[in-house]
This record gives structure tokens, sequence and C-alpha cells, in this order.
């Protein structure tokens, strides 16, 4: 697949070190603006602009599966996919920063008027990602599947966990419950009875979404829902994610240290209490019961900044801390010291992609781990022999976790037969969903 993008950015090298290898990408940019870090990729780097038309057409967009503008300008980016949509036949996706672009691409959305064919604003992603990780008290990673019928939740094994260093095969989860994977010392793998729970632990359970209700409560002590949240930094994500607290009566607070942006916060919210102040002033938070929050989450663009508020809300007792990292590289570090979830809006904004427009031909629903582990579907031909899940040979290490039969959902044993048109949800590792896929295809 050929792929060219627009913006030596640090959102384009993220794009360019992800898809590199197993397609053909094509760097635009000034000259000035490609650092070793291009030059130590196998990629091709054109100088110029990437509203250029006359620099699209040296970048041979005409023949492009997929075109990516990720410059840090809205406006070059929307110009340049306008360009390459007269130019190719490429799927456009563009980034933008500004709500304004949003509403003005929504507006033409589904319309004769639409030529960019996928918006990403990574900052609206960010908090989707945050909300939903809000809404499972102790869970670090959510996802929904069949209509909400069925679930993903991602805890980490603490000291106080009823899991800790007990056996998969001696744990008495629902029937409905299934552990797909564990994430340690950040490598994920598919766990066998024998695995034992070990502190930290990053456990990814997939099933039913009342089982995992069960789950949460009776495992994870999660008795009651989050009621009180209190948010650092109102801007863009700050004030989306209060806006969707406020609808379901979760009690917010939001501290913001820019006075205009106060009032401005004020006119926005109709419940949320806003705060002028820094997020770091160990007096206001004190003043304020940050520490007695249910969670707290701290998104101001400075990763610095997130980590201190996130540090000193987690000290003052805060059972739960949500930070934004704006530094991949930095994701890793924050777990490390403390925080209980780190989020990239540039991940986000990856695993936008990735789903949506790199596999075109495996489904991709969902990833975890930053990449390394992915929910696919599929669903089985005609021409199947039904088998039950126990005497299915897999080529690689696989977890059918759902199945979606007509209108049931059902989380398979091993006694379950597969049939012919079960559409199934099955959790793999990242290097083996192609085989996985490729095998039911037969």
């Amino acid at each position: 697949m050929k792929i060219v993008v627009f913006g030596a950015s640090e959102m384009g090298l993220l794009i360019a070190t992800e898809f590199f290898e197993d397609h053909d990408v094509t760097i635009i940019d000034k000259e000035e603006n490609r650092t070793d870090a291009f030059n130590r990729l196998d990629i091709s780097f054109i100088a110029g602009n990437g509203s250029n038309i006359n620099t699209l057409k040296s970048a041979n967009v005409e023949d492009a599966d997929i075109f990516i503008a990720s410059s840090n300008f809205d406006e070059a980016n929307i110009v340049a996919c306008l360009t390459v949509s007269r130019l190719s036949q490429a799927k456009t996706v563009c980034f933008v920063s500004k709500p304004e672009y949003i509403e003005s691409l929504n507006l033409v959305k589904n319309t004769q008027y639409e030529v960019i064919d996928f918006v990403i604003w990574p900052e609206q992603l960010l908090t989707q990602e945050i909300f939903r990780i809000i809404t499972v008290p102790e869970a670090v990673d959510v996802e929904n599947f069949a209509q909400g019928k069925a679930r993903l939740l991602e805890y980490r094994i603490k000291e106080d966990s009823l899991l800790l260093n007990k056996k998969l095969k001696d744990c008495r989860f629902t029937d409905q419950t299934l552990v797909v994977a564990i994430t340690r010392e950040e490598t994920l793998f598919i766990p066998d009875g024998e695995t034992e729970f070990n502190l930290n632990d990053k456990v990814i359970f997939m099933g039913s979404s009342t089982s995992l209700d069960i789950l949460a409560r009776d495992i994870f002590q999660s008795k009651s829902k989050v009621k009180t949240a209190a948010i650092i930094g109102g801007g863009s994500v700050g004030l989306m994610l209060a806006l969707n607290l406020e609808k379901i009566n979760i009690k917010t607070k939001i501290i913001e240290r820019d006075y205009k942006r106060c009032e401005y916060l004020t006119e926005q919210l109709k419940n949320a209490l806003v705060l002028y102040g820094d997020g770091t002033n160990m007096e206001l938070l004190e003043q304020e019961d940050i520490g007695e929050c249910d969670v707290v989450i701290s998104v101001t663009n400075n990763d610095e900044k997130n980590l201190l508020c996130s540090l000193l809300t987690k000290q003052m007792g805060c059972p739960k801390v949500i930070t934004r990292v704006s530094q991949n590289a930095n994701i890793g570090l924050f777990e490390k010291v403390g925080i209980d979830v780190a989020i990239s809006p540039k991940e986000a904004a990856i695993t936008e992609i990735r789903n949506s427009l790199m596999e075109t031909d495996v489904e991709i629903l969902a990833t975890v781990e930053r990449g390394q582990g992915r929910i696919i579907e599929t669903v089985i031909p005609d021409n199947f022999n039904e088998t039950s899940l126990m005497e299915l040979q897999l080529p690689r290490k696989a977890v059918i976790a759902i199945i979606q039969r007509g209108h049931s959902v059902l989380i398979p044993k091993g006694i379950t037969r597969l049939k012919p048109k079960d559409k199934l949800l099955i959790f793999t590792k990242d290097e083996d969903s192609q085989k996985i896929i490729d095998f039911f295809r037969g």
C-alpha cells in the first residue's frame, strides 16, 4: 500500500514509524523539517509544501492509496486534502486541532460536497477514551462490542488484589468471563491455565457486559460508580470531558490557570465548578479536597505539569488518576511512577488510522497496549465444517472471545460448536492476526 504523508511533524513521524515496514511511505515537508529520525526509516522524502499541486505530483500522489495530512497547520492540511481529492483516488485523512474546522467539515459530511474521507481530531479521540475509562471504576481500558452486549475491560493487579499470585486455573470467574491477555513489563502475551497473576500485571478480560459488571464488583471491588471528578486543564479536552461528565451527573470541578478561559468555561458548563488557579498549587488542591474525588484527570498540554499534578493528587489519596501524555515515549514512564492510566492523543489517532484504514482485508475492532494486541472480527464462511472450539487447530495463539449468532451473543466454551455464518470476535497478538483471519477464510 502506498501512503503519502504531508507533515514531518511528530504525528507524521509516528505514522511513518508505525507503517513503513509493511507499506511504501512518502513524507512531504520542507527540507529543514527533515530530522535524523526520518532518515533512519526506509521511506521517501519529498521537499516542498504538501498543499502545492506540483509537490504533490512529485510525490506521485496519483498512485497513492492513502494521503494523510498531519502538518501542524489545519488550513494547510485541509487544502492539501482538497487538492489530492482532485488528483487521486486515494483516501484522504485530515488532521485538525480547531473545533470550528471539525464543525465545518461535519456539516458537509455525507453530502455532495464531502471530499475529505476521514477527519481526525486527536483531542476528541482522547476525550472519548478517557470518558469510557471513567465510567468503569478501577479499569485502565474499556471497549464495547456487539451493541454493548459484550465488553473488554483491562485491570492492573495491585497489592490488595484478590487475584495476586493466583494461577488462572484456580480463579473462579463467571462462565461468561474470559482472560484473553496479560501485559507484563510492557510485553503482551496470551496466558494459559498455569499462568500466575503477578503484581502490576495488566489483565485484559472479555465477556458479556453483565459478567464483567460482576467481575468489577466482586473481584476488583468496584461497588459504586464514579460520583465526583476533578479535571486539571480547561482546554479542548478538559471542556469536552466536563460536558460529557455533566450528562451522566458526575459532580465535576475543573481547574484552569487562564482567567479568560475560565470565563468561557463558565459560560459553556451548566453544573461544573470552574476554579481559577494552578493545578500544581498544593494549597488549592487541599482547599478544594481534590484528593477526595473519585477520579482526577490531568489534561494540560504539558507532560511535566501533568505528571506533577497527577503525583500530587495521587499522594493526596485520589484512588484513580488519568493523565494526558503528549510524548508517546513517556507513557510507560508515567505508569511506572504510579499513574493509573496514561493516554496519548497521538496514540489514539494512530489507533484510529490503523483500525479504519490500514488493514483493508482484516476487520479490526480495537487495539490494546499500543497495538500489541488486536480484537479482529471475521465471519465463518458457508463452506466451513462445523466443529467444536476444543477441536479447532489454530495456526497461532488466539482467543475466540465472542460469537455473534443471529441476534444472540455467546461467550464460548471448549464444547461450543462453531457454525457457518457465525461472526467471531477474536483476540490475538498483532503479528498473528492475519494468520488467524486466513485460517477462517480457508
